[in-house]
């Protein structure tokens, strides 16, 4: 049995505590999503509406009008962005727990989240339907490590939309200790399209750091065919 399945069957099982509050969860709703229901409701989109964000990138613009002062600085091969969450408090708390400590039945809950998020900045009726696209993980890293945060996410969507694994990341460092610059060179030729990508992309990540990773995994889709590229991030840092 391998190491993801075995944690899976342990949570469904035998669910650990709310990562927020720490009380048991004891809905079936709670159990499935990692997270109990009085904490869930801190977390609506509601408040995360389009509001003053650039226009490029979709993060909260501070004193900047229309275009954040980073992506003034360059040209973007994605056609637009949304980003969810500040990678603060709370949400900081919430993505630790997933990532880090083990409460992996957090997927679900992201993976509404980025279904609502698809629903708030992306009007099908202007952008057309969207084939989900994942941003691939550190090769090997599922490997070695047993799981992937993304990949997780990825198979809760795949259940009821469109899902197209045609990414993969070659051999390269961890963009965690690199700066904006750092980043672009560390992924520049490094994500290749396995196969032709859909027409329309909505390609999602948990965090949107630089931009870097997005925007290189968008060149890698429209130089592979694809026609428009669209990002969506659970989380901004």
């Amino acid at each position: 049995m391998g190491n993801e399945t075995w944690c899976l069957m342990r949570e469904l099982f035998f669910p650990l505590a709310c990562p927020i509050c720490g009380r048991p969860l004891v809905t079936g709703r709670e159990a499935r999503f990692g997270i109990c229901s009085d904490c869930e409701r801190l977390f609506p989109l509601e408040d995360v509406g389009p509001g003053e964000r650039c226009e490029v990138c979709g993060c909260p613009l501070i004193s900047e009008i229309g275009v954040c002062t980073r992506c003034r600085k360059g040209e973007h091969s994605f056609d637009k962005a949304a980003v969810l969450y500040p990678y603060t408090q709370k949400w900081m708390t919430l993505l630790r727990a997933y990532k880090f400590r083990g409460h992996r039945a957090l997927a679900p809950f992201f993976t509404e989240k980025i279904l609502e998020g698809r629903a708030l900045f992306f009007d099908r009726a202007v952008f057309g339907e969207l084939t989900f696209v994942p941003v691939p993980p550190r090769e090997g890293k599922i490997k070695t490590v047993g799981w992937d945060q993304v990949e997780s996410i990825t198979r809760v969507l795949e259940k009821q939309n469109a899902v197209c694994r045609c990414l993969r990341r070659l051999p390269s460092m961890t963009q965690k200790k690199l700066n904006a610059e750092e980043r672009a060179k560390n992924l520049k030729g490094r994500i290749i399209c396995t196969k032709k990508p859909p027409e329309n992309v909505l390609l999602f990540d948990d965090v949107y750091t630089t931009g870097a990773t997005l925007e290189v995994c968008s060149s890698a889709l429209k130089e592979a065919g694809a026609t428009r590229v669209y990002g969506l991030c659970l989380f901004h840092a």
